[in-house]
């Protein structure tokens, strides 16, 4: 049998790495300015399209979606052709998923700034880009299996189970999370409300971060790091363990995002439990890849691709120990909503992400130049800044968060809070806020030297776009020649798929399907009641500003959270939340409570700045609310989605809800002519001090009525 002669795709790893380094600027760029706004509010340059609540999501999605997604696509279709023998089994496919990806981007680019968001954390991007996410989505999976199916290898690697799991559950997670009732073009209401809706975004939330930020990574560091150290991996067997361990404990751990929150008691412990069971995986696949380097370590001292590989994986580990160990209600309780969980999540993004890509771009680029890297000093000083970088960004927020956590949870020995006013906890972690803004500067400083050290690379080499290889075809299968159950199924890609897509699906069914499908599990109050149309449209502008990037609208059963904020929340006073704002971080205070506690005044001077009521206040100006008209012309196409979604308008309710929103505003703005604040009724602040002073009226109502 003769070998058979054909060419690897290597202009498409390259359009891809070039994406990466891009996007990976653009995206740590944006971080850093909206860190720096954290104690310097006036760097959104009083812009409306550059505020924290707009840029935070842009930041995020432009760092997982678009640097993070794009290293995955490299290192995908680099590591898939080798493995497989084979090329990419369309180039058309291929070219369609790299301009696709990149539009999507760009389409998030535009749309978050101007305020165009679904609220849902990862996934803040509105109906028509989830549409065009899914058809690329698939566009790659046909790609991917495509070549699978005309490979030259029998065997599929390790890092193929991996990919394979990523696209079939990445799949699975973005088609139930993007449940939405379109109500425009650019604007959707989640189709669950309140607990239910809290559930489905956190189940994807946290495995948008193991199925996209884990899985693929740890497919391309069983296929980079041997390939870099020039070993095999250390443990075959383990790595089987490894696999199906983790994808199947990984998917039940999101309730831990929901701690002490109104969700079923019962899908919290099973959170919990399954999170600390992710302990054993997740270093099953460390060690793997650490002990790979047996024998290798002397390697790791003089090349600075290992170093960057090394230093990820730690990072990985270190990570993936304190996940659960922040899922623990003890420590949740002190943890959640503060600088510790930012710090937390970006030793993972910095060190395994960050470095692990660093490190394939490193290793790759010149490999397909077919040249020499053009610096290895630079490259050096890019390992030790970003080193410098995730340390001075880490440590000071840890700092933040423990001194924030505690401050807020302190009382004085008669018993009253010793700091009522959360801002005090605010101004006393600025310097924190500051340090951390350095380690972002360092780490995007070594990011811009690897940009210029790889752009020589390519300048001093030329792209073999079109790299020969050969391999002999592919032999029928010798069934008796098979031995044992997992090697067979490594060898048979669809039912390996089916099999990573049952093992996902059973904790995604066990936790998901009781909360959505019984409605009894989500009692109802007899006070709570829909929001009115001028309140509705509040509410909107609220999301569209990204406010629930800093306030949460959710009290927890704490005493120093029930002094501070008033009665614990209810799972009742969400029902006809579409969607839900409980947000994940408190750079303010939380706002379920905080309908009636100010006048309207006090709101109209707090938007427009807030330092007027709170002196050194970090919230930005909000003044553009004051001028802007309200857009009324969506509230009918508003109250029918809402109806179809099940909160209780009367039929014809639409035809009138304009009326009733002019009444309301207009007697908002007649109070605030009392102060002495001549506004128009017509204008956006107008609509959202209405939402504001609806928040948690309805519950005060009903424990008046109680008493």
């Amino acid at each position: 049998m003769q070998p058979e002669k054909f060419y690897y795709d290597n202009k498409i790893v390259r359009n891809f790495g070039i994406a990466t380094i891009v996007w990976g600027i653009i995206g740590m760029t944006v971080g850093l300015i909206a860190a720096i706004q954290l104690f310097k509010p006036g760097m959104n340059m009083g812009n409306q399209y550059t505020t924290f609540g707009r840029i935070r999501p842009l930041h995020t999605n432009a760092v997982i979606f678009a640097f993070v997604g794009n290293a995955i696509f490299m290192g995908v279709y680099y590591s898939l052709q080798r493995l497989l023998k084979a090329r990419m089994f369309s180039n058309f496919l291929s070219n369609v998923h790299f301009w696709g990806w990149q539009l999507i981007i760009l389409s998030a680019v535009i749309t978050l700034p101007l305020g165009l968001t679904t609220s849902h954390e990862y996934a803040e991007l509105e109906w028509p880009i989830d549409i065009a996410i899914t058809i690329i989505w698939v566009v790659f999976g046909i790609n991917m299996f495509g070549t699978i199916f005309k490979r030259r290898e029998r065997h599929l690697y390790v890092a193929i189970w991996f990919y394979i799991a990523t696209f079939v559950t990445i799949a699975v997670l973005h088609i139930v999370n993007s449940f939405e009732l379109p109500v425009s073009a650019f604007k959707s209401y989640m189709v669950y409300a309140g607990v239910q809706d809290a559930l489905v975004q956190w189940w994807y939330g946290h495995n948008a971060v193991a199925f996209f930020l884990t899985t693929p990574y740890l497919g391309m560091m069983y296929y980079f790091l041997p390939k870099m150290a020039n070993r095999p991996i250390y443990s075959y067997k383990l790595s089987i363990l490894h696999f199906w361990a983790l994808i199947f404990i990984y998917i039940w751990a999101g309730p831990h995002h929901l701690l002490y929150t109104t969700l079923p008691g019962w899908a919290q412990s099973l959170g919990i439990a399954f999170s600390i069971m992710l302990i054993a995986p997740s270093w099953g696949g460390m060690i793997n890849g650490l002990l790979t380097l047996r024998g290798a370590w002397d390697k790791v001292r003089d090349d600075v691709v290992l170093k960057f590989m090394v230093v990820g994986l730690t990072a990985y580990g270190m990570a993936t120990f304190e996940g659960p160990m922040l899922s623990l209600k003890q420590v949740n309780g002190l943890a959640h909503f503060t600088d510790w969980i930012v710090a937390h999540v970006h030793v993972g993004a910095l060190g395994w992400n960050g470095f692990l890509t660093f490190a394939i771009l490193y290793w790759l680029i010149p490999r397909i130049y077919k040249t020499n890297l053009y610096s290895k000093k630079m490259a050096g000083f890019h390992f030790w800044i970003g080193t410098l970088g995730i340390l001075f960004y880490a440590i000071p927020m840890y700092w933040a968060g423990f001194t924030q956590g505690l401050m807020l949870k302190e009382f004085t020995p008669e018993g009253m809070l010793k700091y009522p006013n959360f801002l005090e906890t605010t101004l006393r972690i600025i310097p924190m806020h500051v340090m951390r803004s350095i380690g972002g500067t360092f780490y995007l400083l070594g990011a811009i030297v690897m940009a210029y050290n790889l752009a020589r690379t390519m300048m001093q080499g030329q792209l073999v776009a079109n790299e020969a290889a050969e391999s002999l075809p592919l032999e029928p299968v010798n069934a008796a020649a098979e031995s044992g159950w997992h090697r067979r199924l490594e060898r048979r890609p669809i039912q390996l798929m089916v099999g990573a897509l049952i093992v996902i699906l059973v904790g995604t069914v066990i936790e998901l399907m009781p909360t959505l499908t019984i409605s009894s599990n989500v009692p109802t109050i007899a006070s709570v009641k829909p929001y009115t149309p001028l309140e509705l449209q509040g509410r909107d502008i609220y999301i569209r500003e990204g406010c629930s990037n800093c306030h949460s609208q959710t009290v927890r059963p704490f005493r120093s959270e029930t002094e501070r904020y008033g009665e614990y929340s209810k799972a009742g006073e969400f029902v006809y939340d579409h969607p839900f704002l409980w947000g994940s971080k408190r750079t303010g205070p939380d706002l379920a409570r905080e309908g009636q506690k100010y006048g309207n005044a006090w709101h109209y001077n707090h938007m427009m700045d807030p330092r007027l009521m709170s002196p050194g206040s970090i919230m930005p100006n909000y003044d553009w609310l004051l001028t802007q008209t309200l857009d009324t012309t969506t509230t009918r196409s508003k109250i029918n989605a809402m109806r179809t979604l099940g909160v209780p308008y009367a039929a014809g309710y639409e035809n009138r809800a304009n009326a009733d929103l002019n009444k309301q505003a207009q007697d908002i703005a007649d109070n605030l002519a009392k102060d002495k604040i001549k506004v128009k009724s017509d204008k956006e602040i107008i609509a959202i001090i209405a939402y504001l002073q609806r928040l948690g009226v309805d519950i005060k109502a009903n424990k008046t009525a109680n008493k």
